[in-house]
C-alpha cells in the first residue's frame, strides 16, 4: 500500500514530489489514528481473533475498491521542477542501475540513521519518561490536562503526520539537501535537549514533540530526492528500495536498551542518537549535495 501510492504520487507530480509525498505518507499515519481507538475497543470486548478477522476484511474490501481508483501517470508527464533549487535527472535508471550508484547507498545510510534516532525514541519514550520519574505526572498545556506520557504519545502521532507534507513542501521551495540539514539538525538538537530538560514535565512533552517533528519528515523527502535523482520511470521500485532502510534503522533499536544496560544511564543513548542526527545533517549538504549535482550534469549529458 505504502509502496504503490507513493511511488504513483511521486509519478504523478513531478513538480511537487515533496509535497505529494509528503501528503501520502501523512495519510498513511492518519489512517492509524482513526483506526487505534476503535481496534482498541473490539479486542477488549471481542479478542484479538475478532479484531483481525473484520478489520482485515473491512480494510482489505476498502482498499480493493479504491484500488481501481488509482491511475497510472499518463508518459506526457514529464519530471519537470519549478523551482531552481529542485534538480531533477533527465533519465530513467532502472533499480539494476540504481543499486550500483553511490548516491542511493549514502542517502540509504542517512535514512538508517535519522530513522534509527525517531524509532529509538518512539520505541524508547516509555521507559525514558518512567527513569525521569515525570511518566503520570499531569502536564497542562493550553488546558488539556493529560499524563506526561499520554500526552507525548498524543503529539506524537499529529507531529509526525503533519511535519511530512510540511517538510516536503518546504523542499519542494529551497531543495533537498537543504531541507534535510535543516530537519535533521533540529532533530538532533531536540535529542540532546530532551536528554538535558526532559526531566521537566512539560518540557519533556514538548521537546519530544520536536523530536518526533523533525524526523518523520524523511517519508518525504527521501523518496522525493530518489525520484529526482533516478527518474520516474522506476520511482515506485527504487523508492521501494530505499524505504528497506527503515527495517534496517528498526534492528538497530533494541541496542539502545542494551547501551542503557550497560552503562546504567540513557546518556551514552541520547548522544549517540543525536551525534548521528548530526552526522547525517552534515551529509546531507557535504556530501549528498555534491554528488547528486555531478550526477544531474552527467545525466544532461547523456540525455
Amino acid at each position: 500500500m505504502y509502496g504503490t501510492c507513493v511511488g504513483n504520487a511521486l509519478k504523478w507530480f513531478p513538480d511537487r514530489r515533496g509535497l505529494a509525498a509528503g501528503m501520502t505518507a501523512a495519510g498513511f499515519g492518519a489512517g492509524s489514528a482513526l483506526t487505534i481507538i476503535p481496534i482498541s475497543v473490539m479486542i477488549k470486548t471481542s479478542g484479538y481473533e475478532s479484531a483481525f478477522l473484520y478489520f482485515g476484511i473491512g480494510q482489505g474490501v476498502i482498499v480493493f475498491a479504491l484500488a481501481w481508483l488509482l491511475t497510472r501517470a499518463p508518459d506526457h508527464v514529464k519530471a519537470s521542477s519549478s523551482s531552481r533549487n529542485v534538480q531533477q535527472s533527465q533519465r530513467d535508471y532502472a533499480p539494476s542501475e540504481v543499486l550500483k550508484s553511490p548516491i542511493f547507498w549514502v542517502m540509504y545510510a542517512m535514512f538508517v540513521m535519522v530513522a534509527a534516532g525517531g524509532l529509538m525514541a518512539t520505541a524508547q519514550l516509555a521507559p525514558i519518561a518512567q527513569d525521569f520519574k515525570i511518566m503520570d505526572v499531569p502536564v497542562n498545556i493550553m488546558g488539556l490536562v493529560l499524563p506526561a506520557l499520554t500526552f507525548a504519545l498524543a503529539i506524537d502521532r499529529v507531529l509526525n503526520g503533519l511535519t511530512r507534507p510540511f517538510f516536503g513542501w518546504v523542499s519542494d521551495k529551497i531543495g533537498r539537501e537543504q531541507t534535510m540539514f535543516i530537519a535533521f539538525a533540529l532533530e538532533s538538537v531536540g535529542i540532546l535537549a530532551l536528554y538535558h530538560y526532559g526531566q521537566n514535565p512539560i518540557l519533556f512533552v514538548l521537546l519530544t514533540g520536536m523530536v518526533f517533528f523533525a524526523w518523520g519528515e524523511i517519508y518525504s523527502l527521501f523518496p522525493s530526492t530518489c525520484a529526482d535523482t533516478f527518474g520516474s520511470k522506476f520511482a515506485a521500485s527504487n523508492a521501494g528500495m530505499l524505504y528497506t532502510a527503515k527495517g534496517t534503522a528498526s534492528l538497530l533499536v533494541p541496542l539502545s536498551s542494551v547501551l542503557a544496560a550497560s552503562t546504567g544511564s540513557w546518556h551514552a543513548v541520547f548522544i549517540v542518537a543525536s551525534a548521528v542526527n548530526a552526522a547525517a545533517a552534515l551529509m546531507a549538504w557535504f556530501v549528498l549535495r555534491p554528488m547528486r549535482r555531478k550526477h544531474m550534469e552527467k545525466s544532461r549529458l547523456a540525455s
